[in-house]
C-alpha cells in the first residue's frame, strides 16, 4: 500500500478497473427494485464546466448509494447534438456542424469518465444519430395522422440580407445579430403540435401527479398553462371592407378575465396583424408605418411586457355592448395577435398597462371599481386598482356594489341575454411550433409535391437523412442548396420529381424523449418496448431550473402522446424533480480604452478591503498583458461561471490537480444540492486536505497489522472497553444521521458526517488490542461506505488494500452498512453540573441510574465538593439525561 495518497494513480487504476470489469452496464431484472435517475443531457458544447460536475455528481451519489441499497438502478447519459450554436460554429470556423458536435462529444464523454460517473455507456444516445432522430420522424408522423400535427403560416424574423429566420434572442433592438440588417417579420408555412389539446390534463396533472416537485417550478408550469377564466364578447361596429362587407361580420371580439370592469372602458386595441388595423392603414401612410415599426420588435410576450407600450389611433370605432357609446379603436404594440382574438378592452383605470398607455397617450380614464378606506388618484398607479378581491363596483349603473364575481356573473349573463358574448375558458399555452428555418436539426419528413402539396414521407423511407457535409455561409438554409439531399425525390402519391421539406424540428423535440430512448437505446424497431415499461416512470430527474418550463413541459406533453399512441403506460414522466443550485465566481472586469469590457481570471487578482474587511475593489497581482501588477480593476460580486467573463473554473486542470474526487466532495460539500455554490479555492484545498487524511488512517490502520475480523464484524461485545464502546457509539450515531441524510439527498451534510467519522477513528485513544482494532476496521469500512458514493476512486482503493474486498467483495457492490442498535446502548453517561444556575463541570452516572443515585453522585463529585468549600446543599435538581443543578 502506497504511504502518501496518489489521486493520479488512484484514479486510473480505480477506472481501469471498472471499465474491464463493464461494472455500470445494467439490465431490466424483474425480481429487484428498480431506480431510475437522470441528468438532463448536455449540449456539446466543447468542454464541461462546474455546473455539469456538480449536476452529475449528484446523480452518482444518488445511484451509488441505492446500488448498495440492492437497487437496480440506471444511470444512462447522451448529447442534445443539434441546434444552432454548431451552426455559429460553423460559421465561425469552417467546419461542418457535425464535425464540431462529435469532436466536442468525444472530447466530453472522456472527460465525464475521468469523473469517475456510473454511467451506463452502453445507452449512450446522441440525437444528431440517424437512429435517434428517425423516431422524432416518425412520431411525428403518427401526430400529423392523430390530427395533433398540422400546418399553418407562423409570424417569423426574416434577416434579408443572411436570407434566413432567426430566433428572437438574434434579434438586437430590431437587427440581425450578425448582419446588422433591419429584421423583417414574415408570415411563412411551418407544423406546429396541438398541446392545447392536453392544456386541461396538463394542469391537472401539475397539481395532482407531481408531489415531488419543487413548489416554484409547478408554479411555473401552472402559470406557463395558464388557465383563464373569463368572459368572451363583441363590441360591434359597421367597419366594411373593400367589398362593402361588414369586416368580422360587424363584430370585433375581446377576451377579459375582468369583465367586472367593463363599464371602465375607454378605447380598444388591436394587434398591428389584426384585420382592423390592416384596413386602417390602407392609404394611411402613419398607420402603414407604425406596423411596419411594429414588426420589427419582439414576438413574445416576454418581450411585449417589457418593451414601451405605444400605440396610433385607427380613426375606427366600435361600439360599447352595454352602454352603446362609441369607443375608439387604437393600434398598440403591446397587444399579440396570436393570443386571443388580437384585440383587447382598454381599461386604463384598473389595468396597469392600460393605465400606463392612457396616460401617454391622454385617453380618458374612468374608475368603476373601488376599494373601501382607499383614494383613487390619476396621478401615479396603485396596486389596489387592480384588486378583485376587495373591489366593489361602483360608476357602473346596475353593477353598483357588487363585488368581482357577482358582477362577472351579472355582466356575462347580460351579454349572452344579446347574445354578445358568453363565459369562456381561455389558456395562455399555445400550440407548439416546431418547425424551424435551420440545416442542423432533425429533416421534417414532408415532401412537397406541385400537385398533391405537402405529402408526409412513407414510414418505410425512414429515416430523412440529414446531410453531413454541410457548412453554412450565412446565406440561408444550406439545405435549399444541396442536391443530394434532394435529388431522386418523387410525391409518394403521383410519383412525380418533388422536392423534401427543408425545415427542421425544434430541438425541444429531441429533449422530450431521449430519457426514454435510454430504456431501449438499440432497438430499431420501436421507438420503446419492454426497457421503457420496466424503467419508466423516471425515479428522479436532475437539472436546472433555467429548464423548468418549457423543457418539462415538452416531455410531459409528449410522454402523454406516446401514451395516448400505446407506446408507453405513464402518465407523468418525472416522479422527482432536483433543481440543483447554479455553480458562482467572483467576477472582475476593467474597461477598455475603446469602451469594450475586459474581463480577469480570479488567480490573476486580489481583492481590495475597507477597514471593515469589506471588499471595495480589486487589483491584480498578476501581469496581464500590457497591465502591470497592482493595476486597479473593478470587482462585480459573484455570478454564474461563464467564459465570456473568465470566472470559471476547467474540471480537467483541478482533476489534474487534485482528482476528480476531491472535485466530487469539493462540490457536495460546500452547499446543499438545491443551493447556489460559491467557489472557493481555499475550500477545494480543504477537500483535498480531507481526503489525504482519509488515506493516511488507511496506511496507519493497515500498519497495525493484525487479523481481520471482516468488514461488519465486530468480535464479542464482552471484549470492548470503555474507549472502544464509547468510539462505536460515536461511530454508529453518525451512520444513523448520514443514513437519514441520504434517504433526503442532503450530501452537504452526508460529507460532513463523513468528517465527524474520521475525527472519531483518528481521536481514538484506547489500548490496541484485537477487540478496538477490530471496532476501528469496522468504524473505517462505515467510513469508507459512508464515503464512496462521494469519493469512489479512493474508497475503492482503500477498500481493496485493507482487504474488505476479499472478505465482503468490492467496494461497489458491497452492502450499505446498517447502524447496530445495541453501540447506542450506553452504559455511563455524562450529564451537565451546575452550582446556583452556573456551569461548573459534568458528572458520569450509570445510563440507568435513578434520581437518587445521581443526586448522590453529584454531592460526591469533586467538582461540586471543589465549589461548595464545605456549605451543604439546599436543593439538587435533576433534569433527566441532561443535567443537575446543585443550589446551595
Amino acid at each position: 500500500m502506497q504511504d502518501k495518497y496518489n489521486h493520479l494513480d488512484v484514479e486510473r487504476d480505480a477506472q481501469t478497473h471498472w471499465t474491464a470489469a463493464d461494472a455500470y452496464r445494467v439490465s431490466e431484472d424483474a425480481n429487484r427494485k428498480k431506480y431510475y435517475a437522470c441528468s438532463m443531457l448536455p449540449y456539446p458544447s466543447g468542454k464541461l464546466h462546474m455546473g455539469h460536475v456538480r449536476n452529475y455528481t449528484i446523480n452518482d451519489m444518488l445511484t451509488r448509494h441505492l446500488r448498495m441499497k440492492g437497487y437496480n438502478v440506471l444511470m444512462p447519459m447522451g448529447w442534445d447534438a443539434f441546434g444552432l450554436p454548431a451552426e455559429n460554429a460553423a460559421l465561425k470556423n469552417g467546419v461542418p456542424p457535425a464535425k464540431w458536435t462529435y469532436d466536442n462529444i468525444a472530447y466530453m464523454k472522456k472527460q465525464m469518465q475521468a469523473m469517475g460517473l456510473a454511467i451506463d455507456w452502453s445507452r449512450e444516445v446522441a440525437t444528431c444519430d440517424p437512429d435517434y432522430y428517425k423516431w422524432n420522424q416518425w412520431l411525428f408522423l403518427k401526430m400529423l395522422e392523430k390530427g395533433i400535427a398540422y400546418r399553418k403560416t407562423q409570424v417569423v424574423n426574416w434577416d434579408p440580407v443572411d436570407q434566413t429566420v432567426l430566433a428572437n434572442e438574434q434579434v438586437i433592438d430590431g437587427k440581425g445579430w450578425r448582419t446588422g440588417a433591419t429584421v423583417e417579420k414574415r408570415e411563412i408555412p411551418g407544423y406546429y403540435l396541438k398541446i392545447t389539446d392536453y392544456a386541461e390534463e396538463l394542469l391537472d396533472h401539475v397539481q395532482t401527479k407531481l408531489p415531488g416537485w419543487p413548489e416554484r417550478v409547478r408554479l411555473m408550469q401552472e402559470n406557463w398553462i395558464g388557465k383563464s377564466e373569463g368572459v368572451r364578447f363583441a363590441f360591434l361596429h359597421e367597419i366594411r371592407d373593400a367589398s362593402g362587407a361588414l369586416m368580422g361580420g360587424g363584430r370585433m371580439h375581446v377576451f377579459t378575465t375582468r369583465a367586472d370592469t367593463i363599464m371602465g372602458v375607454t378605447f380598444c386595441a388591436v394587434a398591428p396583424e389584426h384585420p382592423l388595423a390592416i384596413h386602417a392603414a390602407k392609404g394611411n401612410s402613419k398607420l402603414a408605418a407604425f406596423i411596419e415599426e411594429c414588426k420589427a420588435g419582439g414576438t413574445t410576450e416576454a418581450e411585449l411586457a417589457t418593451q414601451e407600450k405605444k400605440g396610433v389611433p385607427t380613426g375606427l370605432f366600435v361600439t360599447h355592448p352595454l352602454t352603446g357609446d362609441k369607443v375608439e379603436v387604437w393600434i398598440g404594440n403591446y397587444v399579440l395577435m396570436s393570443y386571443g382574438d388580437g384585440a383587447v378592452m382598454g381599461v386604463p383605470a384598473h389595468d396597469e398597462r392600460d393605465f400606463e398607455f392612457a396616460k401617454k397617450y391622454g385617453l380618458p380614464i374612468k374608475q368603476v371599481t373601488d376599494v373601501k378606506g382607499q383614494t383613487y388618484s390619476l396621478d401615479a398607479w396603485a396596486d389596489w386598482y387592480a384588486d378583485k378581491q376587495q373591489g366593489v363596483a361602483i360608476h357602473s349603473g346596475k353593477y353598483d356594489g357588487l363585488g368581482f364575481k357577482a358582477c362577472v356573473d351579472a355582466v356575462a349573463a347580460d351579454l349572452a341575454a344579446k347574445g354578445l358574448g358568453e363565459k369562456k375558458i381561455t389558456w395562455r399555452l399555445r400550440d407548439w411550433g416546431v418547425s424551424r428555418q435551420r440545416y442542423w436539426g432533425t429533416p421534417i419528413p414532408i415532401i412537397h409535391c406541385t400537385e398533391h402539396g405537402a405529402v408526409p414521407v412513407p414510414e418505410k423511407d425512414l429515416p430523412v437523412v440529414l446531410p453531413q457535409d454541410c457548412v453554412p455561409d450565412g446565406s440561408g438554409n444550406p439545405l435549399h442548396k444541396h442536391e443530394g439531399f434532394h435529388a431522386g425525390v418523387t410525391c409518394p402519391v403521383c410519383g412525380k420529381p418533388a422536392r423534401r421539406e427543408t425545415d427542421t424540428m425544434d430541438t425541444f423535440v429531441d429533449s422530450s424523449w431521449y430519457f426514454m430512448r435510454y430504456c431501449d437505446p438499440k432497438n430499431d424497431q420501436q421507438m420503446v418496448a419492454e426497457g421503457a415499461d420496466y424503467w419508466m416512470p423516471m425515479d428522479q430527474y436532475i437539472g436546472g431550473i433555467e429548464h423548468a418550463i418549457l423543457h418539462l413541459l415538452y416531455a410531459r406533453f409528449w410522454t402523454k402522446v406516446m401514451r395516448d399512441l400505446d407506446l408507453v403506460k405513464v402518465d407523468e414522466p418525472f416522479t422527482r424533480l432536483l433543481t440543483q443550485g447554479m455553480v458562482l465566481n467572483h467576477i472582475y472586469s476593467r474597461k477598455g480604452d475603446k469602451g469594450g469590457k475586459e474581463y480577469f481570471w480570479p488567480h490573476d487578482v486580489e481583492h481590495v478591503l475597507d477597514d471593515s474587511g469589506k471588499v471595495v475593489g480589486a487589483r491584480l497581482k498578476h501581469a496581464v498583458g500590457d497591465l502591470p501588477v497592482g493595476t486597479a480593476i473593478d470587482y462585480e460580486g459573484v455570478g454564474t461561471m461563464s467564459k465570456s467573463k473568465n470566472n470559471g473554473v476547467d474540471p480537467q486542470d483541478l482533476i489534474e490537480k487534485y482528482g476528480a474526487d476531491t472535485a466530487r466532495l469539493y462540490t457536495m460539500f460546500t452547499s446543499p444540492p438545491e443551493a447556489t455554490l460559491e467557489w472557493n479555492d481555499a475550500g477545494v484545498e480543504g477537500s483535498y486536505r480531507f481526503l489525504r487524511r482519509v488515506w493516511n488512517f488507511g496506511v496507519k490502520l493497515n500498519a497495525m497489522n493484525l487479523e481481520a475480523n471482516g468488514a461488519g464484524g465486530t468480535g464479542a461485545e464482552a471484549g470492548f472497553d470503555k474507549e472502544t464502546k464509547a468510539l462505536r457509539l460515536d461511530i454508529h450515531t453518525v451512520l444513523k444521521q448520514v443514513d437519514y441524510d441520504y434517504q433526503r439527498m442532503q450530501y452537504n451534510t452526508v460529507v460532513s458526517g463523513t468528517m465527524k467519522l474520521l475525527n472519531a477513528l483518528e481521536d481514538f485513544k484506547g489500548v490496541a488490542s484485537p477487540a478496538s482494532v477490530a471496532a476501528l476496521r469496522e468504524g473505517f469500512s462505515i467510513l469508507l461506505r459512508c464515503l464512496y458514493p462521494a469519493t469512489p476512486h479512493l474508497t475503492h482503493a482503500l477498500w481493496a488494500e485493507l482487504g474488505y474486498a476479499a472478505q465482503s467483495g468490492e467496494l461497489l457492490d458491497a452492502a450499505w452498512p446498517e447502524v447496530d442498535e445495541s453501540a447506542l446502548v450506553q452504559d455511563e453517561i455524562e450529564l451537565v453540573l451546575q452550582v446556583n444556575g452556573k456551569l461548573r463541570g459534568s458528572v458520569t452516572v450509570a445510563a440507568g441510574a435513578d434520581k437518587a443515585a445521581i443526586e448522590a453522585a453529584a454531592l460526591a463529585c469533586e467538582a461540586f465538593l471543589k465549589q461548595a468549600a464545605g456549605a451543604p446543599a439546599k436543593k439538587v435538581i435533576v433534569v433527566p439525561g441532561r443535567l443537575v443543578n446543585i443550589v446551595i
